[in-house]
């Protein structure tokens, strides 16, 4: 592991967990860009990581950080993979509450530019999540 790996970091802990959506405007850059597949409704750009945060807090408002590995940086990127952990209390994409604890892992790359989160790349397993919750059927 190289370089410094603290703005994912931050974003997990200080805006997934615990909630601080004026973070986003000190983490990502007014150009900043997410190649990862929306969520129904998200709007582009920063004002799409607090619909995205918003909404992932509202379903799971008790939502943890468990673990965070690898972490790692080189040059102006940082990676890493997530798991996350919740309970399911709140609406998700037409899914009502179902009180079940889920537990599910996102992998993803940023590229900063300025000390600040230009672009990012990832994957949530909402395949996993969505059997989790019951919205889809296990095979």
């Amino acid at each position: 592991m190289s370089g410094d790996v603290g703005l994912i970091e931050r974003f997990y802990k200080d805006v997934i967990e615990s909630g601080n959506l004026d973070l986003i405007d000190e983490l990502a850059a007014d150009s900043y860009v997410d190649h990862e597949e929306a969520l129904p409704g998200q709007p582009p750009g920063k004002d799409g990581v607090k619909y995205f945060v918003k909404t992932m807090r509202s379903a799971f408002p008790d939502i943890k950080v468990k673990e965070i590995m690898p972490k790692v940086a080189a040059g102006n990127l940082e990676a890493c993979h997530v798991v996350l952990t919740g309970t399911h209390r709140g609406e998700l994409a037409g899914i009502p509450p179902t009180g079940k604890n889920v537990e599910f892992d996102c992998t993803d790359i940023i590229r900063v530019e300025g000390g600040k989160v230009a672009e990012h790349w990832g994957t949530t397993d909402n395949l996993s999540l969505m059997r989790q919750i019951g919205a889809v059927a296990v095979a």
